[in-house]
This record gives structure tokens, sequence and C-alpha cells, in this order.
């Protein structure tokens, strides 16, 4: 029966890595968004070299950084999920090996992921308003109340998360009152 069970928690184990694939689909798609930013980037470059107004500048360029954090929080996800829920990656000493690489908890990635995402939908609001001439007041609303839960929403995880680390840490301290010291000789 312990080896039945052995090979049924070694084959659950092994089941990680049938995350891998989405893992690299992750990576095809930023190569995608690079593909979207050149495009954008290289139609923008001529229309402000001829003198396209300021306001679609702003809008341009904003939407260029819309795609960069994405990327960004595309990258972020599949190095910390590739080591959180799949393998570490044995590449330590590498000298371009970012340093929140192995820190990152599945928490932070969550925190990470709405940060981005109300700060994405902090962009598209401020190019809303940039372009206010040409968006309705309904618009306007649903987009501003779309920004605010976001936000709400990032506030709330960020307290749950915080509230969870202060749970876990008392029950640290709660558990060290019973564990013997170093210090107490054992009888």
């Amino acid at each position: 029966m312990k080896r039945i069970e052995n090979a049924l928690e070694t084959g659950i184990f092994a089941s990680r890595w049938l995350l891998a694939p989405f893992y690299l689909g992750l990576v095809v798609s930023l190569g995608l968004l690079l593909v979207t930013f050149v495009r954008e980037f290289v139609k923008f470059a001529p229309e402000v070299l001829a003198g396209a107004e300021t306001g679609k500048v702003i809008v341009t360029v904003l939407s260029l950084v819309d795609i960069v954090m994405v990327a960004n929080l595309v990258l972020i996800i599949v190095f910390a999920g590739y080591e959180i829920f799949v393998s570490k990656m044995h590449i330590v000493d590498h000298e371009d090996r970012p340093d929140w690489m192995g820190h990152i908890t599945f928490s932070d990635l969550k925190i990470k992921l709405m940060g981005t995402i109300v700060a994405i939908s902090g962009i598209e609001l401020l190019k809303t308003f940039v372009n206010i001439k040409n968006v309705n007041q309904e618009e306007i609303m649903w987009r501003l109340v779309l920004h605010l839960t976001f936000v709400v929403s990032g506030v709330l995880f960020a307290v749950m998360d915080r509230m969870s680390d202060t749970h876990h840490k008392v029950e640290e301290l709660e558990a060290e009152k019973y564990r013997p010291h170093k210090d107490t000789p054992v009888s």
C-alpha cells in the first residue's frame, strides 16, 4: 500500500510540469507584445516628426507604456510562476539574474499583478482625460468606476495579505513559546 501511495504522490508532484507549456506560451506572448510595440512605434515616429498634436503624442506614448507594463508583468509571472510552481531556475550565478528572482512569493505575485492592473487602468483613464473632447460622459464615468474598483480591490488584496502575514507571525511567536531554547538545559 505504501508503494502505491508513493507512486501516486510522485505522479502528482510530477504533474507540476504540466504548467511549463503555459509559461512557454507566455514567453511567446512576450515576442508578440514586442511585435505590437515595434509596429505601434514605427507607425507613431513619422507622425511625431510630421508635427502630430501633443495630445495624440501623449496618448500614443501612454499606449506604448501600457504595452511595456504588460510585458514586464508577463516576465515577472513567467520567472516567479515557474520558480514557485514548477522548478528552481539554476542560474544563481548569472550576472544578469534579477535580484528579486527566488524571493517573490505567490502572495507577492498577486500584489504585483493587481498593482500593474491598477497602473494600466490609471494610464487608460489618463488617456481618456487627455482625449476628453472625443469621449462621451458615460464612457468617462464607466472608466472611472472601473479604475476605482481596481484601486479598491488592490487595497483590499494588500490589506488581506498584510493581515495574513501578521496572523502567521503571531502563530510563529505563539509556537516559539513552547519550543525548548538553546540556553535551556535538557534534563
